[in-house]
């Protein structure tokens, strides 16, 4: 896949702001200063299209990147930052939740992790309340430059044992530095989009049986 355009086109806070032209979505989900903004970039080839702050939690909107007018990826406020106030946590929280309940367009969850660490108790907390939601998840693990080659199998395991994946769900290793993981992301993102196309051919197929 090329990127050949991408936008900021809402910032929501609520189901009434969000897109209507029916595209498919790709949430990204992930703790505060996981990288989600650097993932961002990284994906559509923009160096300051996600702004990058040296704050966590900045991010306080689900803000509705459009990707090559065809679909969108949807960043969300981080969570698991000390410094966010209960009651900010909880409205980002109800936020979260009321765009996964019925969000049709949403095909997938990118879920970022740190490579360097275990996966937090919120890491988990969330893989489980999006499994709840029957939603499909790619694990992204950011930052992977940053661990020397001998470890690299080792904090791969400690993701996957501390996840405990469903069939269906995957890891891909990501690297903003080196773009290791970018075309694989793409490719995953095509393939469901052509699903779609595929989908959509098929039912009109299916049509043309019964007329």
């Amino acid at each position: 896949m090329k990127i050949t355009d991408v936008d900021l086109m809402i910032s929501a806070v609520r189901r009434s702001q969000y897109p209507t032209d029916d595209s498919p979505e790709f949430m990204l989900v992930g703790r505060s200063n996981v990288g989600k903004s650097s993932f961002i970039n990284t994906l559509v080839n923009r160096k300051n299209m996600a702004r990058i702050s040296s704050r966590p939690g900045k991010t306080q909107t689900l803000n509705f990147y459009l990707v090559n007018d065809d679909f969108y990826l949807v960043d969300v406020p981080g969570y698991g930052y000390a410094s966010v106030d209960k009651k900010t946590q909880e409205k980002f929280g109800k936020m979260i939740e009321e765009y996964l309940e019925k969000r049709d367009q949403l095909k997938r969850v990118f879920m970022l992790i740190d490579f360097r660490i275990k996966p937090t108790e919120d890491d988990r907390l969330m893989y489980n309340f999006l499994k709840y939601y029957n939603i499909p998840v790619t694990i992204i693990a950011t930052k992977v430059d940053k661990v020397g080659g001998s470890k690299k199998a080792s904090n791969k395991k400690s993701i996957l044992n501390a996840l405990d994946l469903v069939m269906g769900d995957d890891l891909i290793l990501f690297s903003s530095a080196t773009k290791l993981g970018r075309e694989e992301v793409l490719n995953k993102i095509d393939e469901i989009l052509n699903t779609k196309v595929e989908s959509n051919n098929a039912s009109y197929d299916d049509m043309d049986d019964l007329i």
